[in-house]
Parts: structure tokens; C-alpha cells; sequence
């Protein structure tokens, strides 16, 4: 059997899934190659894509999608498919270049149509004729690769899964790489976060919250690890508040934050909107507790109130203090049992469990006839081409 990976683009966290899908998926007899479409335009652009792998490609290494129309695209994408002709195509959301023209040519030429996505439906307001057609669409792929069963609900209300086989544990990371030797202390007195500096991750409100803490309990610190166009202006309103336990670390080498995490307690976000958040992965892997906005979807997979952390409304500043300062009071052994609770929990999401979710539904999908859509539902198809929007990336 042979696979596709397709996306916009495959860089930073997709990077090492797909090392580790090439070699499990080989031990199986199945080829897995990967097309990403633009080397240009991504918000990962401070990683550039580099071509080392046969396996591997980038169809317009110099351009964004600005750069070119959809027909262009269309055309480049339909090739590469012809010249691979894999069996089963996995790409992300149809509202996406690669979801919509993947699904395209799997249905042209009777493949399968694996189709990945984080982002909630409730979450993402569409009037009703835009949202019926996206339905249209989805509803002609053969299998659906989510985060974790807490999706199912919101998902299972327009896809069923009589007509649709769920998958999950796409959005994992290697836990093994924030595995740092040595005690994980829970008293160093350093709370962290770490993000891009914009604005829906609310790092403003973080820091008019850790007044309060200052203010009340003057023991921690607070970490901020990470850059971006409001650094200049964070670090004025760090003067202006007056916080003297504030540190702004900037940006930080991969290699180095397995060992800033290490030296922390707990891992904070009040981010306004994450349609997973991955760092979080990350800040658990490396044993943190985590104190979470419940705008980060992962929060309702990854985080049992109480017991590895606690979740908190951004727009709640009150009770956000309030989260804050219970970790913060609680007993070392307390938080102890916490950080150990949170390697357990992402234990269970790792590259294994997302290669053996994989494996099991190619499997599947060879047992299933051809999933032929109606004329009405190809008609659709055929005339959407999908877009390039990373406008969420840094607003609300």
C-alpha cells in the first residue's frame, strides 16, 4: 500500500511525526511519502523547507499561495498525485488547498481520503448555506483523524460514524525529547509559559493577573519564554505594572526548552484560541502541571481539574488569580503527585498510539468498497479549491 500526506505545509512539529510514520508504517509494507505545497507564506517560516528526502516534497519551495491562482495550484497538486498514485491520500481540513484538493483527486481516481483536523465546529461561526456546504464536502471522505474521543461530540452531529471511521492522536509531539535527566523538582518557585507574543495569546492579561499573585504571595516567578511584534510593548507594561518577578527569556533554541521546562513547576496559558496547542504536549511531557484557558482545545483531552492542573476563562480574571494562587499554596508533595499525573496522562498520546490509530485504519479502509459521492456532492467538489487562511494564527 502506499500512503500521501498532504498540507500546506509540513514543518516544526509535522517534522518528526513523519520520520516516525515513514519507518513504523514501513514495518508494515506501507510506503509513506509526503507533499507539502508552499515553502513561502507559512507561519513556521522561520523553519524554510529543505529537501533531503526522495520521499519528501515541496511544490513551490519559493512561493506562497499569493504567489499563484488556484488553478495553478490545482494543477501542480494533481500531477504530483498522478506521478505518486498512492492508495490512501491523508490531508487536512477540505477548507484548506491540500483538504480540498486531495479529496478532489481521490475521488477522480477511486482512492481513499483520510482527512485530519483540530479545530472544533462550534468554535468556528460559518452562516448556514457556507456551513452546509463545508458538510457536503466532508461528508465524502472515508476516515477522520482527530486529536483525541473528546472531539467526537461536536464532531459525530454532522459526520456520523456509520458513514465515516474516526481515528485519533494526530496532534502528539516525541514526548521522548523533553525527557531531561535527573529529579523533576516541583519547588523552584518558576511558573512558565511559552508562546509567539501576539494577541490572542493573551500574555497582557497574564501579567495584569500576576500583579495580583505579586501582590498576595511574592515566592514565584513568573517565566515568559518566546518573541513576537508585542514584545516591546509586554515588556512596557511589565515596567508600568510594576512586577518585579517577571523574567522575558525571548526566543529560545529547540534543543534548550526541554531544560527550561525541566526547571519549572507548572505551565501556564490564557491563550484566547488554540485549536490544540501543542505546547502544552510539550510542558506535560516534560512533567509540568498546567493551568490552562479553556479556549485551548487540548485542555478538555489533556488536563483532569485538580488532579494534573485546573482550566480557568480567560475573560474571568478573578477566578484565573484564584487558579494561580492555589497551585501556588499547595503542598510540594501535592504538586508532586501532579507532575507525575501529567506524565502519565501524555503518556497515552505518543507517537505510538498515533502510528498504531494510523495503521489500524488503513487496515480498515482496505476492506471498504469505493465511497462514491452523488452527482450533487462531485458537482460541489470539483468546483471548491480550498484557500490558504492563517489569519487565526495571531488574532482572535
Amino acid at each position: 500500500m502506499k500512503v500521501l500526506i498532504i498540507h500546506n505545509d509540513l514543518r516544526v512539529y509535522w517534522r518528526r511525526r513523519l520520520f516516525f510514520l515513514r519507518d513504523f508504517l514501513k514495518c508494515n509494507n506501507i510506503e509513506l511519502n509526503a507533499v507539502e505545497l508552499f515553502g513561502k507564506g507559512s507561519p513556521y517560516n522561520f523553519e524554510s523547507f529543505n529537501k533531503t528526502e526522495s520521499w519528501w516534497d515541496c511544490l513551490f519551495p519559493n512561493q506562497s499561495n499569493f504567489d499563484l491562482t488556484k488553478h495553478q495550484i490545482k494543477d501542480k497538486v494533481f500531477n504530483k498525485l498522478d506521478e505518486i498514485r498512492p492508495d490512501v491520500v491523508i490531508g487536512g481540513s477540505i477548507v484548506f488547498y491540500s483538504g480540498a484538493l486531495g479529496l478532489q483527486w481521490a475521488k477522480r481516481n477511486k482512492k481513499k481520503f483520510i482527512m485530519f483536523d483540530d479545530a472544533k465546529p462550534s468554535w468556528v461561526k460559518r452562516n448556514f448555506i457556507v456551513q452546509a456546504v463545508k458538510d457536503l464536502i466532508t461528508n465524502q471522505i472515508d476516515a477522520l483523524w482527530l486529536p483525541s474521543d473528546e472531539y467526537d461530540q461536536e464532531y459525530t452531529r454532522l459526520y456520523s460514524k456509520s458513514k465515516i471511521k474516526y481515528l485519533y492522536g494526530y496532534d502528539c509531539i516525541d514526548n521522548n525529547l523533553f525527557k531531561v535527566e535527573g529529579e523533576k523538582r516541583v519547588d523552584n518557585k518558576k511558573i512558565i509559559t511559552v508562546s509567539r507574543l501576539v494577541e490572542k495569546k493573551n500574555v497582557k492579561s497574564l501579567l495584569d493577573v500576576w500583579k495580583y499573585v505579586e501582590n498576595n504571595d511574592d515566592s514565584y516567578s513568573l517565566i515568559v519564554v518566546g518573541d513576537g511584534p508585542l514584545f516591546g510593548e509586554l515588556q512596557d507594561h511589565k515596567k508600568n505594572l510594576g512586577l518585579k518577578r517577571v523574567s522575558f527569556l525571548g526566543v529560545t533554541a529547540n534543543d534548550q526548552l526541554p531544560g527550561i521546562l525541566h526547571e519549572a513547576d507548572a505551565f501556564v496559558s490564557p491563550s484566547l484560541y488554540e485549536s490544540w496547542g501543542l505546547v502544552v504536549n510539550e510542558a506535560m511531557a516534560a512533567g509540568l502541571p498546567v493551568l490552562l484557558s479553556t479556549k485551548i482545545n487540548a485542555a478538555f483531552t489533556l488536563v483532569k481539574e485538580g488532579e494534573n492542573g485546573y482550566m480557568f476563562d480567560p475573560g474571568e480574571q478573578e477566578i484565573f488569580q484564584e487558579k494561580l494562587l492555589k497551585f501556588i499554596k499547595l503542598p510540594v508533595s501535592v504538586k508532586k503527585e501532579m507532575s507525575l499525573k501529567s506524565l502519565e496522562l501524555i503518556s497515552r498520546m505518543d507517537f505510538n498510539y498515533m502510528g498504531d490509530e494510523l495503521l489500524q485504519t488503513l487496515s480498515f479502509l482496505q476492506t471498504r468498497p469505493f465511497k462514491k459521492p452523488s452527482l450533487f456532492a462531485r458537482l460541489v467538489l470539483n468546483r471548491w479549491y480550498g484557500r490558504y487562511n492563517t489569519k487565526e494564527w495571531d488574532k482572535v
